[in-house]
């Protein structure tokens, strides 16, 4: 499933693009608008991003559980050098002590990355804070050819920007970005 970056100038253009997509079969559930002004998406019943896209909770989340996991297994060989509670301590100790630094650091790892913007949307910050729209579309690869030509088509004021392969993988950058008309070309083909 591949996840289409199309940036809208305007409200009511990702109203008709919103209702365009509906009708070549894409389903709300697939269609996620970033935007500064979320009072305007509810009025007018566009369905908005969540936190899990928005934020960089899972791909931080991820990175304090790793962290976590290492700073478990030192303590585990910290154990094992020092003996602080004698020579029988039994193995499940050892891995209950890797479970509690790995989730203890997936979980601060996830406090931390409720703070941070998702490092996929950090480039397109600028345009969503000057008011433009951010639509998220996932399509599946039959659905991609309807989406490019109904885009193509009937909007030519939205621009992708952007095709990333695995929006919901949180360690992978988007693959390809357009901004000069070169570069929109091959995205359009990509």
């Amino acid at each position: 499933m591949k996840c289409f970056y199309y940036l809208a100038p305007t409200l009511k253009s990702t109203h008709e693009i919103s209702d365009d997509l509906h009708g070549v079969g894409i389903k709300d559930f697939y269609i996620h608008v970033i935007s500064k002004d979320e009072s305007g998406l509810r009025q007018h019943h566009i369905h908005s991003s969540n936190y899990l896209e928005t934020l960089d909770v899972i791909r931080v989340g991820f990175m304090g559980a790793a962290l976590g996991f290492f700073v478990g297994l030192l303590c585990i060989e910290a154990m094992r050098y020092f003996q602080p509670f004698g020579p029988d301590v039994p193995e499940y100790v050892y891995l209950i002590v890797a479970a509690l630094a790995t989730l203890f650091g997936a979980w601060e790892g996830g406090l931390i990355g409720v703070g941070i913007e998702n490092n996929k949307l950090v480039r397109f910050h600028d345009d969503v804070e000057a008011g433009k729209y951010l639509i998220l579309i996932y399509a599946r690869k039959q659905k991609e050819d309807a989406i490019r030509a109904m885009m193509g088509d009937k909007h030519g004021e939205a621009e992708l920007i952007a095709v990333d392969r695995y929006f919901l993988n949180p360690f992978t950058r988007v693959i390809r970005s357009a901004r000069s008309g070169a570069d929109s070309k091959a995205l359009q083909k990509g």
